[in-house]
């Protein structure tokens, strides 16, 4: 058998630092492993520092983060979420659990991410919300959504899953939004297995938002010694992860620029050796503006069209190494078109959707990227 196939290169894995079981440990000796403990509040100052956002809280999962944010709105059937089509499901079943309706529109073709005129172009009497997504870590363009979104007295969501150390204009992602939600999956830069973070931005959400993630309850003041009982309040659920969860996490944030910076080299690795192909027109390499800085999450090529995408995925099979496509359009999903609807003409999303392939990019690739590029380079010799 080829010494390749039993070395098979994945598409990520997750970091591990050093420290991670070491903060695991002291969790359990302290013998607190619910959440809101001592290193979650680690953690909470951490990602403030970070994003710049003036209040961050730990959730189970980004997906949960993006499930307060509709009901901090108070989103209800009727209402409308503007969110580009080509993202994880979970920012549009954020908004259809609170039986609104996702509104999909079309990316910029260059970043990826929502393209500001469709969104303005999609808005209603009933629309809500924007929802912005930094795919691969490279930020939307967030001050003419902001401009969009206050002139209509919206309020504008930020999936930053994908980009936490990346930036807008020197101001970091995760603080561009009125609210943000940041992704720890295994599969991100930063992970703790699975995980996230709600940001507060807009203070009119600050003290609701620790009340929305504890249950209902404002437990978090009687934490802090401001009342003398907690009681039932408000909605909620169960979001917060365990202090377990948020050990392993604090390792991870404290290394984030070292994370990011491994990431970015890669990336950078990928975008030098196929500059060539740009000329011959057999790739279209990732765009990031001059006014952004990307934290490296994801590098992806867009091939000619969807043979060519599907032939260079068989291709990287055959010698071992991971290639994957992205997301399927969530309006052609089976539960885009029962639940959602679309705004304007999706090309760019479509074309995306049938060109783009993601290469290997995680902390511990090393000499790996040269078995990564050999790969490749041979499909398109």
């Amino acid at each position: 058998m080829n010494e390749n196939r039993l070395n098979k290169i994945p598409l990520s894995r997750p970091t591990v630092l050093g420290s991670e079981l070491d903060y695991v440990a002291q969790s359990l000796e302290q013998g607190h492993l619910a959440g809101d403990g001592k290193f979650s509040r680690l953690c909470h100052g951490l990602i403030e520092q970070i994003t710049g956002s003036p209040k961050a809280l730990l959730t189970h999962s980004c997906t949960g983060a993006l499930e307060m944010m509709g009901l901090l709105i108070d989103l209800k059937p009727g209402d409308e979420v503007i969110l580009p089509s080509f993202t994880f499901v979970s920012t549009a079943n954020a908004i259809v659990l609170r039986g609104a309706t996702p509104v999909f529109v079309d990316i910029d073709p260059n970043t990826l991410t929502i393209d500001p005129v469709a969104a303005a172009a999609a808005i209603t009497p009933r629309t809500r919300a924007i929802t912005a997504v930094h795919y691969a870590g490279i930020a939307a363009d967030m001050d003419p959504l902001r401009e969009i979104a206050d002139r209509h007295e919206l309020v504008l969501f930020e999936d930053a899953a994908q980009a936490m150390g990346s930036a807008y204009r020197g101001r970091p992602c995760g603080s561009l939004g009125d609210l943000g939600a940041i992704s720890f999956h295994e599969t991100k830069n930063v992970v703790s297995g699975e995980g996230g973070a709600l940001t507060v931005n807009n203070s009119r959400f600050a003290e609701r938002a620790e009340i929305i993630r504890e249950k209902g309850t404002n437990r978090s003041k009687f934490l802090r010694g401001e009342i003398d009982k907690y009681t039932w309040v408000d909605v909620g659920s169960s979001y917060l992860p365990s202090e377990l969860v948020a050990a392993f996490l604090y390792a991870q944030l404290q290394q984030i620029e070292q994370i990011n910076a491994i990431r970015r080299g890669i990336f950078d690795r990928y975008m030098d050796a196929f500059q060539h192909l740009v000329a011959q027109g057999r790739v279209t390499l990732p765009t990031v503006p001059g006014d952004r800085q990307s934290n490296g999450h994801i590098f992806y090529l867009l091939l000619h069209d969807l043979a060519d995408r599907d032939r260079f995925l068989d291709h990287m099979r055959q010698h071992a190494v991971s290639s994957a496509f992205h997301y399927v359009p969530l309006h052609d999903a089976p539960a885009g078109l029962r639940f959602g609807r679309t705004s304007g003409e999706l090309i760019h999303t479509q074309r995306t959707y049938e060109r783009l392939v993601r290469l290997p990019n995680f902390h511990d690739l090393g000499d790996g990227v040269d078995r990564v590029l050999d790969a490749a380079l041979a499909y398109f010799a």
